[in-house]
């Protein structure tokens, strides 16, 4: 009995191993980009890896940049921000595509007669988010066509949907799973011009990201997050409507408009997005990453550590890896 006590004594003495903390930035206010974080949140998948996640709020500063500089282990990056961010040696690595491919599109007024093909759109006014990248893709979407690539531009950021509605601006662009779904349920008639119909390389829209040092020295913990992660956008490719309902239970209220939720992870699955045929969730693709970059380059978009055009292509064999990925 007393060794039996004295074994009881020690097993108390020793304390349960703590969770080991970390945070994922956001690159937007909670949508259904980050759908698989909050299902893999509530569904303890987090706590089953050993690990205690925050998902931190949306700020001013880019996820991108928070990731970069160690404020989080990992973020929902942009891809074209993460490209740009990349190429000036921001320490970061792409580790799951959240989105397989490209979900922007170009629309306009679907009543609009005047506008017919890409090259209609030269001389109209485009409502913009001001970014470079905006103008290299506009631009070359109308030269594709046979026009000139010149429009005007008023920079009005998420107004730019009503300013469309209202016929103050001629056309803009659009996430075709968050807006786009969004001016369906609206009544809103629209039509679009897709990237890839004119010249321009598909892409990982989204990627999970982390930081590139952090992870080199914590590879085990790197891959149960990304593993657990993937496991949430699993469930939600497989699942869409009870994905949207723990999306919205888990955001507390900041998603009040339920129909958009869930007409957008229909719009996710529907369209292929989160899932290749035949492939895991998350899966990268090497040439999807090369096109794109290689696209930003020949626009002059991508710039060195400086602030300077970069004037030889980069190397993007390191800027992302699938080594963490549940395959």
């Amino acid at each position: 009995m007393k060794h039996l006590l004295t074994a009881l004594a020690l097993l108390i003495a020793v304390p349960a191993q703590a969770a080991e903390k970390l945070t994922v930035a956001l690159d937007w206010t909670p949508n259904t980009n980050h759908v698989g974080l909050y299902v893999a949140q509530a569904k303890g998948w987090f706590t089953d890896a050993g690990l205690d996640v925050e998902i931190l709020p949306y700020t001013d500063t880019s996820s991108g940049t928070l990731v970069a500089t160690g404020v989080a282990q990992f973020g929902i990056l942009s891809a074209v921000g993460f490209h740009s961010q990349r190429s000036m040696g921001a320490d970061m690595t792409a580790v799951m595509a959240v989105v397989q491919h490209e979900t922007g599109r170009l629309v306009f007024n679907g009543e609009r007669e005047d506008i017919q093909r890409p090259a209609d759109l030269d001389g109209k006014i485009y409502a913009g988010f001001g970014s470079a990248w905006e103008n290299a893709l506009i631009s070359s979407i109308i030269k594709h066509d046979g026009g000139e690539g010149r429009f005007d531009t008023v920079t009005l950021g998420t107004s730019a949907y009503e300013a469309l509605a209202n016929g103050s601006v001629d056309f803009t662009l659009e996430v075709s799973t968050w807006e786009g779904v969004n001016s369906e349920l609206l009544g809103r008639p629209q039509r679009a011009f897709s990237y890839a119909d004119y010249g321009v390389p598909d892409q990982h829209t989204t990627f999970l990201g982390g930081n590139s040092t952090w992870l080199a020295a914590n590879a085990d913990t790197a891959s149960a997050f990304v593993q657990a992660a993937q496991r949430g956008y699993a469930f939600a490719a497989d699942n869409p409507d009870a994905a949207a309902d723990i999306l919205i239970a888990e955001t507390g209220g900041m998603l009040s408009n339920r129909d958009l939720v869930h007409a957008s992870m229909q719009a996710l699955v529907e369209g292929g997005f989160l899932r290749d045929p035949g492939e895991p969730v998350g899966l990268i693709d090497d040439s999807l990453v090369a096109g794109i970059t290689g696209f930003l380059f020949d626009a002059g978009i991508l710039r060195d550590a400086n602030g300077d055009v970069l004037q030889t292509m980069p190397d993007v064999s390191g800027w992302t890896t699938n080594a963490y990925l549940a395959q």
